[in-house]
């Protein structure tokens, strides 16, 4: 059964919300869901995978985890201090309690992974600052996941409007002199999102935070992840040491494992996918193609630089006989043992899956490449292009995404936050795919190339606030030694492993 079929009776299925008081709005109130299958469930997947190992959280990452729950938990929007912050917020009191001081992420667009990323990063802030995290999804987002803290709820309710108490910065007379307002700030803004400038960049800096620390409420927006700069900040880096001490590149898999476990709904599809189509075979292969513009770059061309790569370069999947033979093919019986292997596609065109389906059911596999099987399966993002502004759609993605993070080997596009989720969730080096924009203009260089680190990249980081010292030390900036360049974008950077 398709996974959008098994969707489509999942979602139909769904129980309605529960009523309470602070939650009016039906799309704010929490779950009636007592029990997360897929927070028991998911270790069970994790450990069938034995191909790569991966580091386990800190004893220090975890016992924080559990203090933020309980304080998550004292001041979550059912209790009462809540009620009484956000009724001082209302009457504009400048003088709010600090017993609670609150973060509230909002999506920087509508679009499921850059929702996945940057709130990891908004959390992993608020577990530095000892802020509470709240979201503010919009309808297509509510009923995706499973509420991340027991016997509580991180979805700030549908009543509560934020009034324009400023941003974090301000401008001054003619010269436009800039002044933090965080001094005298109940609420403040925080825009942190791609085309943000450089007034909202003073956030990453060590004076900033200092000041932020009197500010009750902050709202951040983005659709970046920008967590790896706070391994830059000398106010966070002893914490993080602690949180992260031997393995850098495992930062958002501990979190999203943590953050982001799949909805009752969007598990069932998720294991009935795998179970009948993934759990026999020996290895699965991950690939996800994304195509900014199929007219400027057709399918047709970027096929043989996906083949070259997952069957030269990287030898993940055994090459092909040439179609032309015409060697009439005599199938006799055979004891010998073959290797079992599934290609899951992912692609917003179908044209990637058919064209690999075909080839590996109909042609046999070349000379010399070993008793090999290989299937091929799709999964059900094939719509031509991302309609996330629909609760159903982000659904299926989510489904998507974490069936890509159950495979043994990804191939993903370069700058893609929906391979970066599914590498990151995997724990998985993934390989990177040429930029289409190079297919034509630099035809002879590799198809693909292996990623250092499974983190994602930090795009747009603000790049004049990084500090001056700066080297160049085969691939990693310096002077930290967890920071290193993008494989796939030459101007971000990520977390890593890395050595000089």
């Amino acid at each position: 059964m398709a996974v959008a079929s098994l969707l489509l009776i999942i979602i139909g299925s769904r129980r309605t919300p529960r009523s309470c008081r602070n939650f009016p709005l039906e799309r704010s109130c929490p779950s009636s869901e007592q029990t997360c299958v897929s927070r028991e469930k998911l270790q069970s997947f994790s450990s069938r995978n034995s191909n790569h190992h991966i580091s386990p959280p800190s004893p220090y990452l975890l016992s924080r985890l559990l203090e933020y729950e309980q304080h998550h938990k004292r001041c979550d929007p059912l209790s009462k201090p809540f009620d009484r912050t956000s009724q001082e917020l209302v009457r504009k009191n400048e003088d709010l309690a600090q017993d609670c001081r609150y973060i509230v992420f909002t999506p920087g667009n509508d679009e499921l992974a850059t929702t996945m990323l940057s709130l990891s990063s908004s959390f992993l802030y608020a577990l530095l600052t000892d802020r509470v995290l709240l979201v503010d999804f919009d309808p297509s987002m509510i009923g995706l996941f499973c509420e991340p803290f027991r016997k509580s709820t991180w979805l700030l309710p549908g009543e509560f409007t934020f009034r324009d108490r400023g941003h974090l910065m301000r401008k001054q007379n003619q010269k436009q002199d800039q002044k933090l307002q965080a001094d005298t700030a109940s609420l403040l803004f925080l825009y942190l999102s791609m085309d943000y400038d450089d007034h909202d960049k003073l956030f990453y800096r060590d004076e900033t935070q200092e000041l932020l620390k009197n500010v009750p409420w902050l709202v951040l927006r983005s659709e970046q992840y920008f967590l790896p700069y706070f391994f830059l900040l000398p106010c966070f880096r002893t914490e993080l040491d602690k949180l992260f001490p031997d393995d850098k590149e495992t930062v958002f898999h501990h979190l999203g494992r943590y953050l982001f476990n799949p909805s009752n709904q969007a598990w069932g599809a998720i294991a009935r996918f795998y179970d009948d189509y993934l759990v026999k075979a020996e290895q699965r292969v991950g690939l996800e193609i994304k195509v900014g513009n199929p007219y400027e770059t057709p399918p047709y061309l970027m096929l043989p630089h996906i083949l070259k790569c997952i069957q030269e370069e990287s030898k993940i999947l055994p090459r092909l006989q040439q179609n032309n033979t015409t060697t009439r093919i005599t199938i006799l019986p055979s004891f010998r043992r073959k290797t079992s292997k599934v290609i899951l596609v992912e692609s917003l065109l179908p044209e990637f899956y058919s064209e690999l389906k075909n080839m590996y059911s109909t042609r046999p596999i070349a000379d010399g490449e070993g008793s090999v099987s290989v299937r091929v399966y799709r999964t059900s993002s094939h719509e031509g292009m991302q309609k996330s502004d629909r609760n159903y759609h982000n659904m299926k993605a989510l489904v998507d995404v974490y069936l890509l993070s159950m495979c043994d080997v990804l191939v993903i596009s370069p700058f893609s936050t929906f391979g970066y989720v599914a590498s990151g969730l995997a724990g998985l080096n993934p390989w990177f795919l040429k930029n289409p924009g190079d297919y034509e203009t630099k035809p002879l260089e590799p198809a693909c190339r292996r990623a250092v680190s499974p983190e994602p990249c930090f795009l747009f980081h603000p790049g004049e606030y990084v500090p001056n010292a700066v080297h160049h030390c085969r691939g990693r900036l310096g002077p930290v030694p967890v920071i290193l360049y993008c494989e796939d974008f030459v101007f971000g950077f990520k977390l890593g492993n890395l050595k000089c």
